[in-house]
């Protein structure tokens, strides 16, 4: 198979790196890729958001199969333009159509669909820039903290959790009327906070049938202790101690099954993957949030943790067989450590001279903000590099990819040295 992978993040150097082990593929084309893509196949410089751009490279290339790894594109119908393009009628396409990326391109309409079919997920009301008013009445009804979310996609960065009243009644007025996250937040959604300990659950799926992957626990916060501001996430571990076998056939019960069915019930097609955003509280999952792709940095341990091969699952779920399908895990766990940009998730500098990558041992190299300059490799975004390693236990993984960051080099780097440390009262 000739396969086009769209994305150029750590998510997608993880999956590309897990289908070039696929005797299933032939070419593998990434658009556009990062410096760790380019040793697995070819980048190729296509901006997903002009169709024309995309579809003329399909065609021309004999591409067979089309793996979308962002939200952006899903959520702006690239998968609707495929289906209704003729000449593209017998390329498969992975990612969902625009209704059912509604999932993460509105919180608010996920919060209504989640209603609809009795999903568990925190209380919550939603607010415009006319009705300003009623949200700062309606915050006042609610405890501390107060959880201000921005509507649409704001890149893992629209969410607010604030002690104050008064100072969450401002900020609802600066996400509404200021437009602190731009158009994302030209609705709020105010939801009650929910206490306990959040990690994500993964299914890919055609629509009918679905297949659960790997769990992981992520850390969104720049600051050790969980402090400082959200970031896109700056590490990962699978498989995750408190999801045990209980709490999982709670999660498929209660959240994974009715989602697939109340799709299939309003009749939006769905084909890709679905991450679950989910917190324990008190041994009962709730949804936080829906993502219509893999997380990351949570793909960088969980698809290390995939023994089966994807490209084959990828492949039946495009063409609605995936009931037929099954899927191993590999028993170790994963431990992602994030090395981001100094400054991140504030301003930062680019172009950054990486070195180290040759001493490395034990542990796997996902590039995120990375491209290639000349015969260097230097940092092209925030989220620079993942180094993921596996072992028997989560302390041994961990250690293992700490050794290696320390391997790393570039001007700035910096990165969480206290993962895992909330989840060892549970292993």
């Amino acid at each position: 198979m000739n396969v086009l992978l769209i994305g150029g993040g750590g998510r997608e150097h993880a999956i590309a790196w897990k289908i070039t082990q696929s005797e299933h593929l032939d070419h593998l084309y990434i658009a556009p890729g990062n410096a760790g893509t380019s040793a697995l196949g070819k980048n190729i410089p296509l901006n997903a958001d002009h169709f024309d751009e995309v579809r003329d490279f399909v065609l021309e290339s004999e591409i067979d199969l089309v793996i979308v790894g962002p939200e952006a594109p899903l959520v702006e119908g690239l998968a609707d333009k495929f289906k209704a393009a003729p000449e593209l009628g017998d390329v498969l396409f992975f990612g969902p159509g625009q209704a059912g990326a509604m999932l993460e391109g509105s919180k608010d309409w996920a919060k209504a669909f989640m209603k609809r079919h009795k999903i568990p997920t925190a209380l919550s009301e939603t607010f415009t820039k006319d009705t300003i008013a009623q949200g700062k009445d309606y915050l006042a009804t609610r405890k501390p903290p107060f959880v201000l979310k921005a509507d649409g996609l704001a890149a893992g960065k629209g969410v607010l959790i604030i002690e104050d009243l008064a100072e969450a009644q401002e900020a609802l007025s600066e996400m509404l009327e200021d437009e602190k996250f731009g158009s994302a937040s030209s609705k709020v959604v105010v939801e009650d906070f929910l206490s306990g300990i959040e990690l994500s659950v993964f299914v890919i799926t055609d629509g009918n049938s679905y297949k659960i992957l790997p769990e992981a626990k992520d850390y969104k916060r720049i600051g050790e202790g969980d402090t400082g501001l959200n970031t896109g996430g700056m590490g990962s571990i699978s498989p995750v101690p408190f999801a045990d076998e209980t709490f999982m056939q709670k999660v498929e019960q209660e959240i994974i099954r009715p989602t697939i069915h109340g799709l299939k019930a309003e009749n939006i097609p769905y084909c890709g993957f679905i991450f679950f955003g989910l917190i324990s509280v008190q041994g009962d999952p709730y949804v936080i949030e829906y993502n219509v792709r893999m997380g990351d940095p949570e793909a960088e341990s969980v698809i290390p943790r995939i023994k089966s091969d994807l490209l084959e699952l990828i492949k039946a779920a495009a063409e609605g067989q995936l009931k037929d399908k099954s899927v191993e895990f590999e028993p170790q766990y994963a431990a992602a450590v994030m090395m981001v940009s100094g400054g991140y998730p504030g301003a930062y500098e680019k172009g950054k001279v990486m070195s180290g990558f040759d001493d490395v041992e034990k542990s796997i190299l996902f590039h995120a903000g990375t491209k290639q300059a000349g015969k260097e490799t230097v940092t092209s975004g925030g989220r620079v590099i993942a180094i993921t390693s596996l072992a028997e236990s989560m302390q041994e993984a961990l250690k293992q990819s700490y050794e290696n960051c320390e391997k790393i080099s570039f001007e700035g780097s910096y990165y969480r040295k206290d993962l895992g440390k909330d989840l060892e009262k549970y292993s």
